[in-house]
């Protein structure tokens, strides 16, 4: 059984690589990557695929009989580029396809929930067996914050009261692993998140805590918390699309 793990050199999809290695399944893996060379640490077959580039997609898609697609990270092309994959597997002979989608993206009011809604039509659409892993919040997307909270003596956000039911990316990329080598998965879409939900003042607590030092959460309105992310050094779409996630939180 040859696994295609697409993204393999972002960060969800190199941690479903070393999770799958770490199962024994290493010789099976094969890294799917838009620069290869970026993926030689991983000590595994790489190939170059581009989600823009389909003809690239096909060829790398030669042989594989599962295939983890991972969500693309460009926002408003999602969409397109993720059906651009489904084609090319299709035409490719991939037997399986499993997504990693957004937490309840069929009723999600968050403004990413549109393009995985859209891709899980298509996927049910192709006529590949599959399997959605509709993630939660990765915790990472808060701990990245907490230097600059050092920094600055408060964690600042926009999500009020709103409780986050946040999982690690490496709990995320072992549930990707299991599915691709375990069995009774096909047609399953699984709601994946953290065990305990948490506010933001809850993770501001826990800062202080294993710090020491005093570090109130702080809530701002959604366009002043963009502004500090901008200055923070975050790009523009992204600042703003943080921002607006926070706010769906709330």
């Amino acid at each position: 059984m040859k696994i295609a793990i697409t993204g393999a050199t972002g960060q969800l999809g190199g941690l479903t690589v070393r999770a799958l290695k770490e199962k024994g399944f290493g010789d099976s893996v094969v890294a799917l990557a838009r620069t290869a060379s970026k993926a030689g640490d991983l000590g595994v077959e790489v190939r170059e695929a581009d989600y823009n580039h389909p003809e690239t997609l096909e060829t790398a898609l030669q042989g594989i009989d599962k295939l983890l697609l991972v969500s693309s990270n460009e926002v408003g092309k999602r969409a397109e580029q993720h059906q651009n994959v489904i084609d090319a597997a299709k035409r490719a002979g991939v037997e399986s396809i499993v997504y990693t989608s957004l937490l309840r993206a069929d009723t999600s009011q968050l403004n990413l929930a549109a393009e995985h809604a859209a891709t899980e039509a298509a996927l049910k659409a192709s006529g590949i067996s599959f399997t959605i892993l509709r993630n939660g919040w990765y915790t990472e997307n808060y701990t990245a914050s907490i230097a600059s909270a050092l920094e600055n003596g408060a964690f600042y956000g926009s999500a009020g009261d709103g409780q986050i039911s946040s999982a690690a990316r490496s709990d995320y990329a072992e549930a990707a692993a299991v599915v691709l080598t375990t069995d009774d998965h096909e047609g399953k879409t699984y709601e994946l998140a953290g065990d305990v939900p948490y506010t933001l003042t809850e993770l501001s607590e826990e800062i202080s805590k294993q710090t020491g030092r005093s570090i109130p959460y702080t809530d701002v309105p959604e366009e002043e918390y963009a502004k500090a992310l901008l200055g923070a050094g975050l790009p523009e779409l992204w600042a703003n699309a943080y921002a607006s996630w926070d706010t769906g939180v709330k």
